[in-house]
């Protein structure tokens, strides 16, 4: 549990409300029935929930649904960060803590006990949320005992232990006979102990008082040269690892500039033993391709969704940040006659090439109580994976999507040509952007099809992002930017400013790279094919290489924006 939890502060929907220790205010005040443990309907209830070491991956299943239920979330702050996404959208939250206000652990539990059981008597779900594992830590025992006293029905959802999980994410396979340490209570004993047995220890401590731990174990018979390994915000793209000896660890701390620091005590995880030499083999978490790059995806979360999945496989932090915005057409008639004629029988085929064309055509037939049944004995293509997937949540299985590059030439290659034999109707309707280019309209013509070419809706240039995301932006915050067309390049330089020189920049393909290098900008990674998760991997194959070239040269491993401002960027991969 985080010390620095204290009063109460509880927020409903992004609204904080005064500090207190015994009330809540949420907004979520519906309950499901039916919990383990419940009373009845409309009986309060409690759930200790481990929200693991950082990684919101590692909740389980269990978790999940105990979350979904919730009315109100209770812990600090950044174990709420790691469970609010699991819950409703309207749950309250509340921290056991006051900005800036420490007290001891006692204090902290006490607080927390009295709002924990005020919110469940009033009928609320409480979920409970510690880092780790609720089973171990000795606050949310004495929690639990007050709950039990006081005949309000609790249960437990374990969690994955900081102890275990930190290790398996730094690369450092525990086994054999193993010894857990709470270097903040272990005493002269426990220290004698675990120093003269040969016994692989893991010790739960802080990065400030690593080399004491270490001295005590070195007092304590452990040889000065037993190799060891300190994590510090372990499972989370943050982690940071560091390998040394029990002599040596204070030394390199101070060597790489660890220590000192100049925020307060930084938890870690410190592995003493033989096994913690294995790391340079089985690290797989600190090595992935784009392990901690901040990733600028100038998109909006709705189209980056996929994207920034695959960023996050990577290791990459995804920033989204629109660059457009999306608005009706001036004159909506030309689109309502083209959806008037989709119904009567207008059009043999209708042609997507956007997800906001999709978007736009599902509002319109909202709007008429229309629904996908509209498109019945109508064939309907999509210009790619992420558009034909938004037609099947409509309700919509696309006749066609290119089978080679996704985009209006693809499309076109796989076109029929109109035969008045086997095609009773010869019109195409193909809603798009205001900006569209006229390729496909061309390419359909050709092959003998009439087109309404019709605007389902106007892009516009979006309003700029927050003030430090734009000095980010401009001062070499983001270790690379994704530019997946020539637009996103205009409106990204126009509301927020150039990246900065030691920003990798990476296009999806030649003309969008044009359109970076016109802006000023060199061009580092180039997608093989049009497709944005082409882009993705050819920017982890970059940082792959990156990443190489440094072990070889023998220098550190570093991410783009550590590197000195002005410092030349490595030649296109």
């Amino acid at each position: 549990m985080n010390p620095a939890a204290v009063a109460a502060t509880t927020t409903t929907a992004g609204t904080t409300a005064g500090p207190t220790a015994t009330s809540a205010t949420t907004a979520g005040t519906t309950k499901p029935a039916g919990t383990a443990g419940s009373h009845g309907p409309n009986s309060g209830h409690v759930t200790f929930l481990g929200a693991g070491p950082g990684d919101p991956g590692l909740l389980t299943l269990r978790a999940v649904e105990a979350l979904a239920r919730a009315d109100l979330l209770v812990g600090d702050g950044p174990v709420l960060d790691v469970v609010r996404t699991h819950a409703r959208a309207d749950v309250g939250t509340a921290q056991p803590a006051a900005d800036g206000e420490v007290l001891d652990l006692s204090a902290v539990s006490a607080a927390a006990t009295q709002l924990v059981m005020a919110s469940a008597r009033t009928g609320k779900r409480v979920v409970r949320a510690v880092a780790g594992d609720p089973g171990l830590d000795s606050g949310a025992a004495e929690e639990m005992l007050a709950c039990a006293h006081a005949g309000i029905p609790f249960e437990v959802v374990p969690g994955v232990a900081a102890a275990v999980g930190v290790p398996a994410y730094a690369g450092v396979h525990l086994s054999g006979d193993v010894r857990f340490v709470d270097a903040a209570t272990a005493g002269d004993a426990c220290w004698n102990e675990v120093g003269g047995s040969d016994a692989t220890l893991v010790v739960s401590t802080t990065l400030q008082t690593v080399a004491v731990a270490t001295a005590e174990l070195i007092a304590a018979g452990r040889k000065p040269d037993t190799p060891l390994s300190v994590t510090v915000a372990g499972t989370t793209t943050r982690q940071r690892t560091w390998t040394a000896t029990l002599a040596t660890i204070a030394a390199e701390l101070k060597a790489t500039k660890a220590l000192p620091t100049p925020e307060g005590p930084i938890a870690a995880i410190a592995v003493v033993g033989e096994r913690t030499a294995q790391r340079e083999h089985l690290s797989w978490f600190e090595t992935k391709p784009l392990f901690g790059w901040k990733v600028l995806v100038p998109r909006t979360k709705e189209q980056a969704a996929s994207l920034s999945d695959q960023l996050r496989s990577y290791g990459a932090v995804p920033h989204e940040v629109p660059t457009i915005a999306v608005e009706p057409p001036r004159t909506p008639q030309q689109m309502e006659r083209a959806v008037k004629g989709l119904v009567t029988g207008r059009y043999e085929w209708i042609a997507f090439t956007s997800v906001n064309a999709v978007k736009a055509v599902r509002e319109k037939f909202e709007e008429y109580g229309l629904d996908a049944r509209a498109f019945a004995g109508i064939k309907v293509a999509a210009v790619g994976e992420q558009t034909a997937q938004a037609l099947v949540e409509f309700g919509v299985k696309p006749d066609l999507v290119p089978s080679g590059e996704q985009s209006a030439a693809g499309l076109l290659e796989d076109w029929p040509p109109y035969d008045p034999v086997f095609d009773p109707i010869d019109r195409v309707f193909l809603p798009r952007a205001d900006i569209a280019t006229e390729t496909l309209v061309a390419g359909l013509v050709e092959l003998g099809w009439e087109v309404d070419d019709v605007t389902a809706y106007r892009t516009v240039r979006a309003s700029p992002p927050p003030a430090d995301t734009r000095e980010a932006i401009k001062g070499g915050g983001f270790d690379a930017v994704l530019f997946t067309s020539s637009s996103t390049v205009r409106n990204l330089v126009g509301i927020a400013g150039k990246p900065h020189n030691v920003t990798v920049i990476a296009c999806i393909g030649p003309a969008t790279a044009k359109t970076a290098e016109e802006h000023g900008l060199r061009v580092d990674v180039m997608s093989p094919e049009p497709s944005v998760l082409a882009l993705a991997q050819a920017l982890a194959d970059f940082g792959t290489a990156r990443r190489v070239a440094a072990q070889e040269a023998g220098d550190p491993v570093t991410r783009p924006s550590e590197r000195r401002p002005g410092s030349r960027r490595r030649a296109r991969v």
